[in-house]
């Protein structure tokens, strides 16, 4: 794509933000998009997002709006990124105000919420045939990002040369961009992993050790990699950034809110406290009906989260939980290929 237009952002939360930041660092033109005017006052006059990155500079070349329409207009690429439950009135509320064959990626994690579609069969519809659409996901905290310390991320999408011009615009001296064309993996992994991060994080919160941790990120890829092969993905996707990366960072580091809520809710924290106390969206409470709708419709056995699923919504404590998945009757680490059949 042609490097002329700036560069759209569409969402003015942390990730959002960090984003926008690292755009702009690498020297292009950047405009970044939120709701609230009195959050785009501060980011555009101090350089701060007070809400979501307290003291944390940006770019002062970074231009940010609460008008949609001024920041969408003349982008020569849109990057949408807000949480799966606003995607698709986001992009439906963007699409008549892009010019017409303007590429249009996302760094939203999950699926829409109701009917279980992937993000990118939403933008495939709301955009039309011919219009390049790709996802970036991966391993990547939005602090760290916006502090500009090293990260890994891959962007993936059916388009080769759009793909490549995401890449090479988020792409910079401590920030590596990959790339890639499965877009149902990538965004499989980037949405199950919330997911899982559940789990960990009720283990850690009720002091069950390391063990216990690692076995819940094995088992959990596991169940990625099994969902994954009946939908039709490939495996080598959740074995890069997009799965297993994604997956050991959200398990692991205390900056992910779902975590966060799992930490929570192993210390004997309600859910209503616990997502109140994080004050973000925490993607996990709703994707992990999403994800069991498609194992239920796959046939797809996935005992670590549905039991997630079961503690959500406050059908079994996690201590329950926690009896129920040790109970499990004795098995085969693989008892079917991971690839599925030829």
């Amino acid at each position: 794509m042609s490097a002329a237009g700036h560069v759209a952002v569409v969402g003015a939360g942390s990730w959002g933000t960090a984003l926008a930041a690292q755009i702009a660092r690498n020297g292009f033109d950047t405009v970044i998009w939120g709701r609230n005017a009195a959050q785009i006052a501060t980011i555009a006059t101090r350089h701060e997002n007070e809400r979501y990155l307290p003291g944390i500079a940006l770019p002062e070349s970074l231009r940010a709006t609460a008008d949609l329409g001024e920041a969408v207009r003349g982008a020569r690429l849109v990057l949408v990124v807000v949480p799966s439950h606003a995607f698709t009135e986001t992009l439906r509320a963007v699409v008549p105000l892009r010019a017409a064959g303007t590429g249009v990626a996302w760094a939203t994690k999950g699926f829409e919420p109701g009917s279980g579609r992937f993000l990118h069969e939403v933008a495939g519809e709301l955009l039309g045939p011919g219009v390049p659409i790709a996802v970036v996901t991966g391993p990547s905290f939005a602090k760290e990002v916006a502090q500009g310390l090293p990260t890994a991320v891959t962007v993936h999408g059916d388009d080769a040369a759009f793909v490549q011009d995401v890449a090479d615009t988020l792409h910079g001296p401590e920030f590596r961009a990959y790339n890639g064309d499965d877009m149902l993996g990538a965004e499989l992994g980037g949405a199950m992993k919330n997911v899982l991060a559940v789990t960990t994080g009720i283990a850690d919160g009720m002091e069950r050790g390391a063990n216990a941790r690692a076995g819940l990120i094995t088992r959990g890829l596991a169940e990625m990699l099994r969902l994954n092969a009946a939908l039709g993905g490939r495996p080598e996707t959740l074995m890069g950034l997009a799965g297993l990366g994604d997956l050991v960072l959200t398990c692991t580091g205390d900056l992910s809110r779902n975590r966060r809520l799992g930490l929570a809710l192993g210390r004997g924290q309600s859910i209503g406290e616990a997502v109140a106390a994080i004050g973000q969206v925490v993607e996990s409470v709703q994707t992990v009906d999403e994800v069991m709708r498609q194992a239920e419709r796959l046939g797809v056995e996935l005992p670590i989260s549905a039991l997630v699923q079961r503690v959500l919504h406050e059908e079994i404590t996690p201590v329950e939980a926690a009896g129920l998945l040790l109970a499990r009757e004795q098995k085969p680490e693989f008892t079917e290929p991971l690839v599925g059949e030829g």
